[in-house]
């Protein structure tokens, strides 16, 4: 980490180091890990905009994410602070609880508070219309949200980037180019979760996977700081994500076997 601190500011030495093959190489690789850690944000995105009217959607999940670009560039330009809130700010008997731990903590019960009103709403049949022109959610809130939740879902990122590059300007330019992404395809993705009842279960189980797993991980943050580094414990996100998948692979098949029912119908009644 020191060595990257005296090159973060070295602007120039960066720029070259981008426009070598390693550079490039390191560009596309954190590029693709931004796109797939950002998997769970965009899903977010997608469902919590929903709670709009159509009209706004769309403005909203580009707001969201352009405001999402820039806080994350700022974290990236004050990668020092992020570095250092790895640290205990204070001690729960012998558990350290650092900003991290308690960053993590506040977005999974932020997450999991969310995500269950949205299965009950989902359940109880409410329409997302009609409560947002009772004003329950307004376009400014819903912005809000997608800028607080893709923050806590940034460290975790802006971590990784750093063990992968100690290149600012390599780091910024994945960053740029995943949300680039983000902002072109979050409406298809919005659009084919929407469309699809089984899609959108699937999805905000998910996320109730995802925000259990941030508490997991401020407690195993917190547990971190009574052993020492070699007995640090981590919690792999892969196994959600490949659950994720499955269950997506399941509902494929679901939806085909529907489709070629309604049709076979459709052809017996004509």
């Amino acid at each position: 980490m020191p060595r990257y601190i005296k090159q973060m500011h070295d602007y120039g030495q960066d720029f070259h180091q981008l426009l070598s093959i390693p550079g490039i190489i390191s560009l596309l690789t954190l590029s693709v890990m931004e796109i797939v850690l950002g998997i769970d944000n965009i899903i977010f995105i997608s469902i919590i905009a929903d709670r709009l009217p159509k009209v706004n959607q769309q403005k909203a999940r580009r707001i969201g994410l352009v405001l999402a670009l820039v806080v994350r560039c700022c974290l990236l330009f004050s990668i020092n602070w992020i570095t250092s809130l790895i640290d205990p700010l204070f001690h729960l008997g012998i558990y350290g609880v650092s900003g991290r731990g308690l960053i993590l903590f506040a977005g999974g019960v932020f997450l999991l508070y969310k995500t269950w009103g949205e299965i009950m709403e989902k359940v109880n049949g409410i329409d997302h219309e009609m409560s947002s022109k009772k004003g329950t959610d307004t376009f400014r809130a819903v912005v809000l949200q997608i800028v607080l939740i893709d923050i806590v879902f940034s460290f975790d990122s802006i971590l990784t980037a750093v063990a992968i590059s100690n290149n600012i300007i390599i780091m910024v330019g994945a960053v740029i180019i995943s949300m680039i992404l983000m902002i072109m395809f979050s409406g298809m993705v919005a659009e084919f979760i929407n469309r699809n009842p089984g899609i959108k279960m699937i999805a905000l189980t998910f996320l109730l996977a995802i925000g259990g797993i941030l508490l997991a991980e401020a407690l195993v943050d917190a547990y971190n700081t009574t052993v020492s580094h070699d007995h640090h414990v981590e919690i792999n996100k892969n196994y959600v994500y490949v659950a994720l998948l499955f269950a997506m692979i399941i509902e494929s098949f679901n939806m085909w076997e529907k489709r070629n029912k309604r049709k076979k119908d459709f052809e017996q009644n004509n």
